[in-house]
């Protein structure tokens, strides 16, 4: 039959036709599928390739279909039928190929009015369960839904393995004024390899992973990956007892890049898998007294050298280490040993690769039009446009993602102050003042308190941190009174304090006495995490025992005290890894740890330091119950700096531990501490202890207290307080 002798109801615009075929239309179901006509159903069908097409009807009818253009698009008249109507195509190719397929376009929106809704509203907080590519069952059929948001592109469609990504086979639907383009595509499965083909507003095309993606191909491939996870969850008692104050609770955090914790050199220097790492890593956090495990961004990334921190599919783990229900495995394990999860977190900003986020649909949809608040001098990336309701409910949703589909207790937010000030990395001229001539980015400070605010809201027990390096007030405020909303902030300023002081030969620390007092008089504007992070052992900084000053024994010593002064003050401490290996090699993102140091006598002693530090920090309740108040420390002697000796108490109500630092060299003999209580005082720690690699210096296993009043104390003790060392001392009531 000729495309003329095709009976009229079967005929369509020819207009649309050129527009469906050239990839523009945006409502390819208005002209493929099934479609009541007078006396029947017009049926029309899509397969470029395709040399002659057939329709097969449930009632096992064949109809023939004939042409309608020379770019493969097919149309039969069935009379005497009516919708809804079950049918197949059959293809036929040069050569004498077949194949069948049900019908695309025969399926309702595989989302529902009240889903496009909130996504038009910027409200849907569980929107990657929409959006994305999701398999799902329409009509008896198994397929995938594809769902992207693209409101500016004249036609989307969507391309993969399974369409031999052919752009002209899957043109998708704009579903009303949402921007939401939508398919079912049936027989796709998980596993399937996908991406958008966007022809934008000014017909330039472009090839793009899915943003929602919730897997993604292995690097250097960009494409997305269908997944459904299977995953049973087995942390229910974790879940259900996670302390919604942790402030006042134990936190001792293992900071981890998990390509570079271990690898296995045996098979071309690979890093272990998700559940490779597990058992090893578990065993040897938890040893290490660790209360939490803080993994750096694990979403799907292009450039491993970015550690993860430029990212390119927010909702995809990344495939570097196996798949997501692999990382949930990782996850599930950790909680049932007793160690919390947290994962960093980065909505500051995201790479330039043009198969990602980046001018999505062909207009600057999730970063700023304007260079000068949509782009990053210093680091090369894009900026997210705050203002835009669909893009703050793409990160708020993405941060409620990882805290409900993986059970992540926390998310530490990379780089809050890039995204709290316009003129970050900005010279003169380089930025907009917001609109009272400020240099507050004020869109940020909205979504920031937005996302806090529902985060708290949605997922209780759940928390955030904020790396946030300025003076910003009240970064873990409430935001009913005015602040950011995070439940913890990291403290750099007392980080950059403390490591220039122990990087000090011990013959100058006296004249920079106050380098280590002064954090003291800001630790309660905030709820503070003190980090020694992946930040400072990188770029030329140095390993922290590097930065120890003396021969290797003092260098050990200075670090173990250094170690110790973190876990006895307030604030929760933070470590990278490695550094409990005492490794002189900064740390490289393609080698594994110096794992081979465990075995030397000075990092065993290291490693057996951290173990007691650990179980003693998360024991001692008086380390950590008072940290967000003035009752939970109290100076001694904050100014000793003759003998750089520093003393001061940490308290649990009547509970009291005596903690004294001695940063020299020289051993002090019959030293004087004040003590809160009368009788007998033992000795928890002493960073000297020969089993640590210490000299034994004045040990002793309790002392009994004088009547002698000091540094505002009823009563006062008297030890030898070892060289480049740290004692702790707990009261034993009779």
């Amino acid at each position: 039959m000729s495309p003329a002798a095709v009976p009229r109801v079967a005929k369509a615009d020819p207009l649309e036709l050129a527009r469906l075929v050239s990839g523009s239309h945006a409502d390819p179901h208005h002209v493929l599928g099934a479609h009541p006509v007078e006396g029947g159903v017009t049926v029309r069908a899509l397969h470029p390739d395709a040399v002659a097409a057939e329709c097969l009807l449930e009632d096992g009818r064949v109809v023939v279909m004939a042409p309608l253009t020379r770019s493969g698009v097919f149309a039969a008249f069935l009379e005497g039928r009516t919708l809804p109507l079950r049918y197949r195509f059959r293809f036929r190719f040069p050569g004498g190929g077949g194949w069948e397929q049900e019908d695309p376009y025969r399926f309702l929106p595989s989302i529902g009015e009240v889903d496009i809704y909130l996504i038009s509203e910027g409200t849907h907080r569980s929107l990657w369960r929409v959006l994305g590519a999701h398999p799902r069952q329409l009509d008896g059929v198994e397929g995938v839904g594809f769902t992207v948001w693209a409101p500016n592109a004249r036609g989307v469609s969507v391309v993969g393995d399974f369409c031999r990504w052919d752009e002209r086979r899957l043109p998708m639907r704009r579903l009303g004024s949402s921007g939401v383009f939508e398919l079912f595509v049936p027989g796709v499965a998980a596993g399937a390899l996908y991406k958008y083909h966007i022809v934008g507003p000014n017909g330039q095309v472009r090839l793009k992973a899915d943003p929602f993606a919730q897997a993604a191909e292995l690097p250097p491939g960009t494409a997305s990956r269908v997944t459904a996870s299977s995953y049973q969850w087995g942390d229910g008692e974790w879940m259900a007892a996670r302390p919604r104050d942790l402030a006042r609770a134990p936190m001792a955090i293992y900071e981890v890049h998990l390509g570079s914790w271990a690898r296995v050199m045996e098979e071309g220097n690979r890093p272990l898998t998700y559940r490779e790492i597990a058992p090893r890593l578990i065993h040897h956090a938890r040893g290490l007294g660790f209360t939490h495990i803080e993994f750096l961004p694990l979403a799907e990334h292009p450039f491993t050298g970015s550690w993860g921190y430029q990212v390119s599919g927010y909702y995809a783990p990344t495939a570097r280490y196996g798949s997501p229900d692999d990382l949930r495995f990782l996850i599930d394990a950790c909680h049932n040993a007793g160690l919390g999860v947290i994962l960093d977190w980065v909505p500051a900003h995201f790479p330039r690769d043009d198969f990602a986020l980046r001018r999505f649909d062909g207009t600057a949809l999730y970063e700023h039009e304007d260079p000068r608040r949509g782009e990053h001098p210093e680091w090369g990336t894009l900026i997210f446009n705050y203002g835009r309701r669909e893009v703050r409910n793409f990160l708020i949703a993405n941060a409620l993602y990882w805290l409900e589909e993986f059970h992540v207790d926390g998310l530490r937010v990379d780089a809050v102050a890039s995204m709290l000030y316009l003129d970050y990395s900005r010279k003169e001229g380089e930025w907009v003042p917001n609109p009272y001539g400020g240099r507050e980015d004020l869109d940020a400070v909205d979504f920031l308190r937005q996302l806090n605010t529902v985060v708290a809201e949605e997922r209780p027990g759940c928390f955030t941190v904020a790396e946030e390096s300025t003076s910003w007030p009240r970064v873990s405020g409430p935001v009913s009174e005015g602040g950011l909303g995070f439940t913890f902030k990291w403290n750099m300023g007392w980080m950059h304090d403390t490591l220039n002081y122990f990087a000090l030969e011990p013959v100058h620390r006296r004249y920079h006495h106050e380098w280590l007092t002064f954090a003291m008089m800001y630790e309660y504007s905030e709820r503070f995490i003190a980090p020694l992070s992946h930040d400072e052992v990188v770029y030329g900084k140095g390993t922290l025992l590097a930065r120890m000053p003396g021969d290797p024994w003092q260098q050990f010593a200075n670090l173990r005290a250094l170690l110790a002064y973190q876990y006895t003050r307030p604030g929760k401490p933070l470590l990278f890894m490695g550094s409990e290996l005492g490794s002189r090699r900064e740390w490289n993102h393609d080698s594994s740890l110096d794992w081979h140091l465990a075995g030397e006598p000075l990092t065993a002693g290291l490693l057996r330091f951290l173990t007691d530090l650990g179980s003693l920090y998360r024991t001692r309740s008086e380390l950590w119950r008072g940290d967000p108040d003035f009752s939970g420390f109290q100076w001694l002697d904050a100014d000793d700096r003759d003998q750089s000796v520093y003393g001061y108490l940490r308290r649990d109500g009547d509970r009291a531990l005596v903690v004294l630092l001695n940063l020299t060299p020289v051993p002090r003999a019959d030293y004087r501490a004040g003590a809160p209580a009368e009788g007998r005082w033992s000795l928890l720690l002493s960073s000297d202890q020969p089993a640590y690699g210490g000299s034994g210096y004045g040990l002793f296993s309790e002392v009994v207290t004088e009547p002698t009043p000091w540094q505002q104390q009823p009563a006062s003790l008297r030890v030898g307080l070892p060289p480049l060392g740290v004692v702790v001392l707990a009261h034993e009531p009779d």
